[in-house]
């Protein structure tokens, strides 16, 4: 490693030891959103991990969160708590290697189409089950509190951006970005595009699955229509392009704004906040394209230009 990207990684060290005693400083209140926005910073990374480069968006977030809290739920009884998230994050992998294997041969809509509808699908199959057992919802009732949750997220957050560091330097993350400018001619050079796309898959899929496997006691009573909801994967999607995808730390800065906006949304408008999710969505779209990072990198170049001028 050079010392410039030691002295990169210097700042992110530091913030991460800052962010470690946010528990201990933190009311009762501030920890919880403290919590959520961990929570959104593992979903909103690893998300941007593949859809970033690949420009794949995907709308499967809330399927494999959603089998991480059933893992919680179904095994927090026998095993020990540490075991869970390991185990969900396996499961989540696996599921996002198999969907994969079949989607990623889609493109465009088509992709974000059946994502859409795989966390759909998952309830679907987990109500039809809880059905036929005479079961409709599970306790999770732990000792767990909300400070071993913040850092437990805050540790997963660390080797999520770890991951997207070493991918970043490897030569997967390069291959992932020629696919993202043109596919067809990273087949022709001899990039195996399908393997590549499924690897990177199966990241956000097992960081999702882990994160709802740490946050299920968190929730105490899980229901399908909970772990599942669309709405997350929206969230996660959302916050990733405000943040903007071209850096590591991109979706960062998207989490911080839009948790402590939604958060004013819930408050004050709680029957409209699809409506005002819509959009924030096309504000995003149409008036910050790139995110902060695009911004950021505009503003970069015209001081420079500025300053050579």
């Amino acid at each position: 490693m050079s010392a410039q990207e030691i002295g990169k990684v210097i700042p992110w060290a530091l913030a991460l030891v800052v962010a470690a005693f946010v528990p201990l400083m933190a009311s009762p209140y501030w920890l919880s959103m403290a919590t959520t926005m961990a929570m959104f910073v593992v979903l909103a990374t690893s998300w941007a991990l593949f859809s970033g480069p690949t420009h794949y968006i995907s709308l499967a977030t809330a399927a494999f969160f959603g089998v991480g809290t059933f893992v919680t739920g179904l095994g927090f009884q026998t095993l020990p708590f540490w075991m869970l998230p390991l185990i969900a994050a396996a499961l989540g992998g696996i599921l996002a290697a198999l969907v994969g294997m079949v989607t990623l041969r889609l493109s465009g809509v088509y992709f974000v189409i059946f994502t859409l509808g795989l966390a759909e699908l998952v309830r679907q199959v987990v109500t039809w089950v809880q059905n036929q057992t005479g079961q409709r919802g599970m306790y999770v009732l732990t000792s767990i509190t909300e400070k071993d949750i913040y850092w437990m997220l805050l540790g997963l957050a660390a080797l999520v951006y770890l991951a997207g560091w070493l991918i970043g330097r490897s030569k997967l993350g390069f291959a992932l970005r020629i696919i993202g400018n043109d596919e067809t001619v990273a087949r022709h050079v001899g990039i195996d595009t399908a393997l590549a796309k499924v690897a990177l898959f199966t990241i956000p899929g097992m960081a999702a699955a882990a994160v709802g496997a740490i946050l299920a006691p968190r929730y105490i009573y899980i229901e399908p229509s909970t772990a599942f909801a669309p709405l997350l994967s929206f969230q996660v999607v959302i916050m990733a392009l405000l943040g903007g995808t071209g850096r590591l730390w991109g979706p960062l800065a998207g989490v911080i704004p839009f948790t402590l906006l939604w958060e004013f949304i819930t408050r004050q408008a709680p029957n409209q906040t699809l409506l005002l999710l819509g959009i924030v969505f096309l504000l995003i779209v149409y008036m910050l394209p790139g995110g902060f990072v695009g911004l950021w990198a505009r503003i970069r170049r015209r001081f420079h230009q500025g300053g050579g001028a």
